[in-house]
């Protein structure tokens, strides 16, 4: 335990005494203190040595109250008379004076440490002492090395640090986290992270509490979500990072938070998504080319086509034919005749259809006689309408009931216009893009080649 040399006033009281449980709790104090201490009084005679500094120099209380200064046991005899100065110069000093220099462990080594050393005043305010707290200088360099760490995490990271209190809601945050969240630094404190996020909030709930609990997750992992900002929300993707926070003071490891370290990767996903969709559609274009190639019929051929360019590209297709087979630009207007689609209940290969040759009742500014009259393609979309209203929207236009996004593309071959190729997407998937467009002109070309060659070969087809 340590030792504090005391007063034979002091040695005299007896135990129940309030002096008596002061010292015995100051000493109790010295021993649980992470930092070594000593203390000198005005004369330089060693009074106070706690457990920290017999851990780190080997010598105990009982060895150290007493004596005079460090010379010829914990400092080598050629540097105490400096180092003793140093410490004792504390008593003139004002505030806490910080030096580095080495003591002499019990078996002879040498330690280096870095000591901040202040004045002990006595009752009229003169010095009366000194106290010197002392630390290996490596712990201490480790230690700034940590709080230099956390500030240039939370001031100067090029990524997003949030610690996460227990209750999953942010409790600091740095300035590259406040931007990704589109709110400011202070504003975001306290807050639950669904008003912050609308859409992956409970994914990210869930990565949270699953750290607290069994700690941190052996690899990144990459979540979607949605920013609510000013200007509406904004989709992302951040790349994120967890760490289990306890507190280093507690016997027992007890849960202080989640450190959250997150990385926008969005561009680089989507380019990503991009690319693999890209490799996707030129294999179908491929295979379907090899499978068309097999066919006799090219009515059949153009069908083949049309069932290829759906896999993940849409729900239903359907080709319509220029009534009489093509018409050349800027004749006046135009009547289709549906010449194939595909199954509207369960899944299944493209059907041929319009025998009879029967105009398909478009009305006046339908998506597909636009198509017709630009000779390029056009989108359309029931947008968020409630789901009676998307499926009169559908209905209206002569496509099955559960399309709510359209896109067609005119079938053009040898400078005529053939018809028109058009493709359906169900409420579960996203509105057809610029990309998609240039996806279905590719495909349209191909089944604008096959129907041409089936009327060549066979002017009376019914397609």
């Amino acid at each position: 335990m340590s030792a504090s040399r005391r007063s034979g006033t002091t040695d005299e009281l007896g135990p129940g005494e309030p002096e008596r449980d002061g010292a015995d709790l100051l000493a109790a104090l010295l021993d649980g203190m992470d930092a070594a201490l000593c203390a000198f009084d005005a004369h330089g005679v060693v009074t106070h040595w706690n457990r920290e500094a017999e851990r780190i120099l080997g010598w105990s209380a009982a060895e150290a109250v007493g004596r005079r200064g460090f010379a010829g046991w914990a400092v080598r005899t050629a540097d105490a008379a400096e180092v003793e100065a140093r410490l004792m110069s504390a008593m003139e000093a004002p505030g806490r004076q910080v030096h580095e220099f080495a003591l002499l462990t019990k078996e002879g080594g040498r330690v280096l440490v870095r000591t901040q050393s202040a004045a002990v005043r006595g009752p009229g305010g003169k010095p009366a002492g000194v106290y010197c707290a002392f630390s290996e200088v490596h712990a201490q360099i480790d230690l700034e090395r940590s709080i230099a760490l956390s500030e240039a995490l939370f001031e100067d990271a090029s990524w997003g640090v949030v610690v996460v209190d227990a209750d999953l809601r942010p409790a600091v945050v740095n300035a590259h986290a406040a931007r990704a969240l589109g709110i400011g630094r202070t504003a975001v404190l306290g807050r639950p992270l669904g008003d912050l996020l609308s859409r992956g909030v409970e994914e990210l709930e869930s990565a949270l509490t699953h750290v607290l609990a069994e700690g941190a997750p052996p690899a990144p992992a990459e979540m979607w979500v949605s920013v609510r900002t000013a200007e509406g929300e904004t989709r992302r993707c951040w790349r994120s990072g967890f760490l289990r926070l306890s507190s280093p003071l507690a016997e027992e490891p007890v849960p202080l938070g989640v450190g959250w370290l997150f990385q926008d990767v969005t561009e680089a996903k989507q380019s990503e998504q991009e690319a693999a969709l890209l490799r996707f559609r030129s294999n179908q274009l491929h295979r379907a080319a090899r499978a068309a190639a097999e066919c006799e019929d090219p009515g059949e051929a153009a069908t083949v086509h049309l069932d290829f360019a759906l896999a993940g590209f849409a729900d239903h297709a359907l080709i319509d034919r220029v009534a009489g087979g093509s018409v050349a630009d800027g004749e006046g207007p135009v009547r289709l005749v549906r010449a194939a689609e595909t199954p509207s209940g369960a899944p299944g290969p493209s059907v041929l259809a319009g025998k009879a040759g029967l105009p398909v009742r478009y009305r006046e500014g339908h998506p597909a006689l636009q198509c017709v009259e630009r000779a390029g393609p056009v989108r359309a979309s029931a947008g968020a309408a409630d789901p009676e209203k998307a499926r009169e929207w559908a209905l209206a236009r002569q496509w099955p009931a559960d399309a709510v996004h359209a896109l067609c593309a005119v079938l053009r071959s040898r400078g005529r216009t053939l018809g028109v190729v058009t493709f359906l997407r169900g409420a579960g998937r996203s509105q057809f893009e610029r990309a998609d467009a240039v996806y279905a002109e590719d495909v349209a070309v191909r089944i604008a080649a096959a129907l041409d060659l089936a009327d060549l070969v066979k002017p009376t087809t019914d397609m």
